[in-house]
């Protein structure tokens, strides 16, 4: 989830979908609550994830294998500034 540090905000944006990504992770699971978005990065390929998906909170989010996993995101609008 974004932080209101723009410090953090900025490694978890840029940063750590780059360092995940290089070190195999496979799914990385970004909450924007500035954009009230959800990505969702997977499918590490070279060391980029080669999916992002991008949903409004509100939808439903797959978390692909191997988390296997679906996320209500309607909860999250409760979060947003």
């Amino acid at each position: 989830m974004t932080s209101f540090d723009s410090d953090t905000d900025r490694r978890d944006r840029v940063e750590k979908p780059r360092a995940y990504a290089e070190t195999g992770i496979p799914v990385y699971l970004f909450i924007d609550r500035d954009a009230c978005e959800v990505f969702v990065y997977s499918r590490p390929v070279h060391g980029v994830y080669s999916s992002i998906s991008r949903l409004p909170f509100g939808e439903q989010v797959v978390l692909p294998a191997p988390v296997d996993f679906t996320l209500d995101t309607e909860p999250l609008k409760e979060w947003v500034r």
